[in-house]
């Protein structure tokens, strides 16, 4: 065993007590009889990093949710590494804060948020104020709830018969969804609240509705040219103004003579708008296919028609520019494009359509082993993000070329952490810290003990190659305490007698 280091100076046990519970609160191996002990207002910072920034054993879990300080049960609520189930268990917390915290999601939010469970969710779109002055009111939870990614696309279209109308109002927010007879439904419910948004919709695709006055300035004008159907003198006001053809080029109710009038407007960024339509005539998508701008014409071609809106869609995330280090959210969508269309983009000649194909989830493991192997690296780097599939070679790739997407990486299990020798010596600080990590280095990574970047001596030092002595004398070194205290190769008894030397009571 390598001799790492030796200290550079000496330092007092008092001195360590704050790494040493920051490390131990970060163990993996820690047993829950040890990460109990940190539940104690003595842990001071450590404790919150325990509850809100690792996965926790059951037996932690069950003491959060019923530990008296709000705020250390706050920090569970906020946990992504806990299952939605266990934070849920939250969802009728005596504060406020901890209930909205439950309805606001982890933070910091995740890509890919994982959806609370339906009864928690129904509890929390059902609270009522309790009548006494609170920080936040229950229709302010709610808020918070819909806004966090946590409500999905399934369970409005589930909720669409629930007894409460407060959750069935809900799914109104799909009425694509709907079939006829369940949009009638909502728009005839006898609670006023769901007829109401019901008819916003049905108005949304009436002329006569929403659309039939100019509207007014700000982000309401945006909604309005961009996607309801507007009456003949807005319409015309739209096209006579530059500023409002794009909007209006891209809204679904835009009628056939108006488009057939955009797709020759001087403007590419509008043509190219239109080329993305999915009702276009014949004569105006062969129109748009030979465009003088390339960025049209490429937008047209590579989508022949007949095309759906579903379709027209999932390509449409492509054409953007900046798409390929996009930190959108992965959320679930309402319509999907029929499974055949994205087996026929994953084996496209059009990269754009491979790259949307990469982004379904539901993917075949054919089609994703092939687009694995894509010649185009966004293609890879695509799947890596999106597809639960993925081959672990591929993830890692897309961690050491993506940095803006290792938060998203790291947090999933296809993240390879063993194998990573290779990238001991990597300029990038991130990756060196993934690699000292790897448990199956040959040797341990004694060189990285001094790197200049703390996440990787961190990771160095809680690599389990590191034994007996020579972990000893990490954890007495303040560069290297933190990291060696969450070493899983700590025996439990050595853990509590660091708590013991930090004056946490057993």
């Amino acid at each position: 065993m390598p001799t790492p280091p030796a200290a550079s100076s000496a330092c007092p046990a008092s001195d360590l007590t704050d790494p040493w519970l920051r490390g131990v609160a970060a163990n993996p191996g820690a047993p829950a009889e040890v990460l109990l002990r940190l539940l104690d207002p003595a842990a001071g910072a450590a404790r919150q990093l325990l509850c809100e920034e690792r996965s926790l054993p059951d037996e932690v879990v069950d003491a959060v949710v019923a530990h008296p300080e709000f705020k250390v049960r706050r920090s569970l609520a906020r946990n992504a590494h806990v299952a939605p189930a266990g934070r849920g268990r939250l969802v009728e917390d005596p504060h406020v804060m901890v209930r909205a915290t439950v309805a606001g999601g982890p933070r910091p939010r995740p890509r890919q948020q994982r959806p609370l469970p339906d009864d928690v969710l129904v509890t929390l779109l059902t609270a009522e104020d309790s009548g006494e002055r609170e920080l936040l009111t229950a229709d302010e939870i709610r808020q918070e709830l819909i806004a966090s990614w946590q409500v999905t696309a399934s369970f409005r279209y589930r909720m669409r018969r629930h007894e409460h109308p407060a959750v069935r109002r809900l799914a109104t927010g799909v009425w694509n969804m709907l079939t006829a007879d369940e949009r009638e439904a909502l728009v005839n419910d006898p609670d006023p609240d769901v007829r109401g948004s019901a008819e916003y919709w049905v108005g949304a695709a009436d002329p006569a509705g929403t659309g039939a006055v100019f509207p007014r300035p700000g982000h309401y004008r945006w909604m309005v040219l961009n996607n309801y159907a507007l009456s003949d003198a807005v319409l015309e006001e739209a096209l006579s103004d530059a500023e409002f053809r794009w909007s209006v080029a891209g809204n679904p109710h835009t009628p056939p003579y108006a488009v057939a009038r955009l797709a020759r407007d001087a403007d590419p960024e509008v043509r190219e708008r239109v080329a993305a339509r999915a009702d276009l005539d014949p004569a105006v998508w062969a129109e748009l296919a030979e465009d003088p701008h390339e960025r049209v014409r490429t937008r047209a071609r590579i989508q022949p028609l007949p095309r759906t809106q579903a379709e027209c869609r999932a390509v449409d995330h492509e054409t953007r520019e900046g798409a390929h280090d996009c930190l959108c959210p992965i959320l679930e969508p309402d319509t999907e494009p029929e499974p055949d269309w994205y087996r026929a983009c994953a084996e496209s000649g059009e990269v754009m359509l491979r790259l949307a194909a990469a982004k379904c989830p539901t993917l075949p493991a054919d089609l994703v082993a092939r687009l694995a192997q894509d010649p185009h690296e966004e293609v890879r780097h695509r799947l890596a993000s999106w597809h639960p599939l993925a081959p672990a070679g591929t993830v890692l790739a897309a961690f050491v070329a993506r940095p803006r997407q290792r938060p998203h990486l790291l947090m999933q299990s296809r993240l390879p952490r063993t194998g990573l020798s290779g990238l001991l010596d990597h300029e990038d600080a991130e990756v060196r810290a993934l690699a000292a990590a790897d448990p199956t280095l040959r040797k341990p990574p004694v060189g990285l003990l001094t790197d200049p970047d703390d996440r990787v001596r961190r990771a160095a030092a809680a690599n389990p190659r590191f034994t007996g002595e020579a972990l000893e004398a990490l954890l007495h070194d303040p560069a290297t305490a933190e990291g060696a205290a969450a070493n899983p190769g700590l025996p439990a008894a050595r853990l509590h007698a660091l708590l013991d030397l930090a004056g946490l009571p057993r």
